[in-house]
């Protein structure tokens, strides 16, 4: 079977390649069949022996007829077939011609818009020969394609940009190349393609020249470096103004302390007291410039740290409470017992939006008060800080102005109270540092409220824990006889404890409500007026009798009625302490004025040895003076050489300094190569290791741990008053530097 499959298929193929051969022979074969059967059949129907029959030879002749009739049957339908093939074979060409066609008329548009666009496209094979390039290839190159075809031709470069290759392999690089127009850079995409099936792919290179843009972003770049120059040369300058600023406000403000400290008539203590506000004023206003140069030049780093959310928020409150009940104002803060015990983040950060936004409310509030309330936010871990008072408001038109640096509401608040148009700029930026946003709500006269929210995530270490137990008061009623902010807020709280208040703003009210039922509290506010009566007549009707004083009335006499008092702005867990003791009997007398602090005594009787490093006269008279009044002994060296020579001969001779506070900007040797000296020396004889304080005027991250890496145990930042100097001794003992 195979065998003649064979013979058929080469038999096919030799009528296909000798067409004429084969037709020459096909027809000798037929000719002679022909001819041979009709010669055998005459001649033998003619023999005298053949037995000639009329009929029987009729009978054949008619049988090959039939024959013939039949051969030429098969050889029309024969033909009609080829016919048929040949039509559709003759469609199928013509298709194919006009498939070819269109093939070649994308080939020349391809063609065409290879040779048109501006993009280089070359195509190389294995061994790096050109076999394709456009004219603009050739253009760039100066050379003809004929001549570039066939040869291994390349740009010299100049300069090797950035490469990198796509998932699909493709190679994407710059280069800078030269070329007939100058240097140029070309951004290059170069990956294997096949042309032809059979055949090896080819390197295809496909450039544009991105020379213009190449440059546009170098040049952005420089400006960019120079920009961040110029920032770094900004800081840098307003680092050196604060620190020659610094420098003289430390003694104006040490000095008018000390002044203060000492037997001034009425008249001079004025003086002195306005002679230290206005140079805290000033230290103000440079705390602020700090802030926004830190801020602008993008050197506001964050700490990520765990701290007690109502400890900070109290805390901020307190100190602002003499400012506030100096015009008569109520402050008050309110933190939700749904929020954690600690959060992490920033707290130095959050103190100063709070402190400045705070502020203002009581700058700009003349009567009523100010709110700080801390509740949980709309976002998971999103706590909300709202500051509410009832001050002047500002205008809608004026709401998104004051966010801006140096802008305020107008220009008559501007002439009114004062200030840069710094703090809200920098709060609004600290807020968006931390991932929060900040939002105004005001009407003209109707007070403002600031939203701050920021995202605080819960400390694991305090979670489930409570800052305080709370009291139980279901089904307690409380009368609450106070009027303002605070008033709300605490009234807010008691309700949150389960008690059942009565808030009233009117002590003769309050005096008509109090037979009516059985209080379990009253908490009386001295400022309603006629405070001890209405203890007295409270005393029948509830068991505990609670009057709520300020820092500044604390220490006057009350009647006995009362069984105990809250100093304003209230604790939460003052409150809830008081509100869950036993109520005594006879009222306590209050606390007496605190004795002044022995720190001093202590200090005084132990003697430390300080060695002060200080190259301006005025503070470092002002720092001799503090620390004798601390009981302590002091040699002052003007300049880092002198401070040297003396802490060496102090060890030298067996009496080595306790501490040594070092200034850092000082003549001859500054305090960080001081120091060096000091450790290498320290290093080098394994002698006793003081404790060395940086006496500086510099802010900056960098300035401190210059410090550090110095090898000193700290710093101290100008004006420097007695509290943060006690303060560092304090810390300094507590960390075994020091004996104290």
């Amino acid at each position: 079977m195979g065998r003649t499959f064979r013979i058929k298929v080469r038999m096919r193929r030799f009528r296909r390649q000798y067409p004429r051969i084969a037709f020459a022979i096909r027809s000798f074969m037929i000719f002679s069949a022909t001819f041979g059967g009709a010669y055998g059949f005459v001649t033998g129907s003619r023999s005298e022996n053949s037995g000639y029959d009329p009929n029987t030879f009729a009978v054949g002749a008619s049988f090959l007829f039939a024959l013939a009739c039949l051969g030429l049957a098969t050889l029309s339908m024969r033909l009609r077939f080829v016919n048929k093939r040949m039509r559709a074979l003759a469609a199928h060409n013509e298709a194919l011609i006009d498939r070819n066609w269109e093939l070649k008329e994308a080939e020349e548009r391809a063609r065409s818009l290879f040779e048109s666009q501006g993009d280089l496209i070359a195509l190389r094979d294995h061994q790096g020969r050109i076999t394709f390039a456009n004219e603009a290839y050739c253009a760039l190159a100066g050379q003809a394609r004929n001549a570039l075809v066939g040869t291994r031709f390349d740009f010299d470069v100049l300069e090797q940009g950035d490469s990198a290759r796509e998932s699909n392999g493709t190679r994407i690089h710059d280069q800078r190349i030269t070329t007939l127009l100058g240097a140029r850079w070309i951004a290059w995409r170069e990956g294997y393609v096949r042309l032809d099936a059979g055949q090896p792919a080819e390197l295809q290179s496909v450039g544009r020249d991105v020379t213009d843009r190449t440059e546009t972003e170098r040049a952005l770049s420089e400006a960019r470096d120079q920009a961040d120059a110029a920032n770094r040369a900004k800081s840098r300058f307003l680092a050196m103004a604060s620190h020659e600023i610094r420098t003289p406000l430390n003694g104006i403000i040490g000095m008018g302390g000390l002044l203060l400290d000492t037997h001034l008539t009425p008249e001079q203590t004025t003086y002195a007291r306005a002679v230290k506000t206005s140079g805290e004023a000033l230290m103000a206003l440079i705390e602020e410039l700090l802030d926004y140069s830190k801020i602008e030049a993008g050197k506001l780093d964050l700490e990520q740290r765990p701290f007690a959310l109502s400890t900070l928020i109290e805390e901020i409150t307190e100190l602002l409470a003499p400012r506030a009940q100096a015009k008569t104002l109520e402050i008050a803060a309110y933190v939700d017992e749904r929020l954690p015990l600690e959060v992490v983040g920033d707290a130095a950060r959050l103190r100063q939006v709070l402190l400045n936004l705070a502020g203002n409310a009581i700058k700009f509030t003349a009567n009523g008060g100010v709110a700080l309330i801390v509740e949980p936010g709309i976002w998971p871990n999103e706590i909300s800080f709202l500051v509410r008072d009832t001050g002047i408001g500002i205008a809608p038109e004026a709401q998104q102005r004051i966010f801006r640096e140096f802008e305020q509401a107008d220009e008559r608040v501007a002439r009114t109270y004062g200030g840069t148009g710094l703090g809200l700029a920098i709060s609004e930026r600290i807020v968006k540092r931390m991932g929060g946003r900040i939002t105004l709500t005001s009407e003209p006269g109707k007070g403002a409220t600031f939203e701050v929210a920021i995202p605080l995530a819960a400390s694991q270490a305090s979670a489930g824990q409570t800052a305080f137990p709370s009291p139980d008061l279901a089904g307690k009623s409380i009368l609450l006889v106070a009027d303002g902010i605070e008033a709300s807020l605490i009234a807010r709280r008691l309700e949150r404890w389960g008690g059942q208040t009565c808030l009233v703003s009117d002590a003769s009210v309050a005096e008509a409500l109090l037979p009516e039922r059985s209080w379990h509290a009253v908490l009386i506010d001295r400022a309603i007026g006629a405070t001890d009566h209405l203890g007295d007549v409270a005393r029948a009707h509830a068991q505990q009798r609670l009057v709520l004083l300020t820092s500044s009335s604390r220490h006057e006499k009350l009647s006995a009625a009362f069984t105990g008092f809250l100093v304003k702005p209230l604790r939460a867990a003052s409150l809830a302490a008081r509100l869950a003791l036993t109520p005594e009997v006879a009222s306590p007398d209050l606390a007496p004025e605190p004795l002044a602090d022995s720190t001093t005594g202590a200090a005084s009787g132990k003697g430390l040895s300080i060695l002060v490093a200080e190259d301006n006269e005025i503070n470092a008279l002002l720092m001799r003076s503090l620390l004798s009044k601390l009981g302590h002994r002091v040699v002052i060296a003007v300049h880092g050489e002198a401070a040297l020579e003396s802490w060496l001969a102090a060890s030298s001779a067996g009496t080595p300094y306790d501490l040594v506070l070092m200034d850092i900007q000082m003549p001859r040797l500054d305090g960080i190569e001081t120091t060096k000296r000091i450790r290498a020396h320290e290093a080098a004889t394994g002698g006793h290791h003081t404790p060395i304080l940086a006496l500086t005027a510099n802010t900056l991250v960098e300035d401190r741990y210059a410090c550090f890496e110095a090898g000193m145990n700290g710093f101290l930042i100008k004006p420097l008053d007695r509290e943060k100097l006690e303060e560092a001794l304090a810390g300094l003992a507590t960390s075994r530097h020091l004996a104290v």
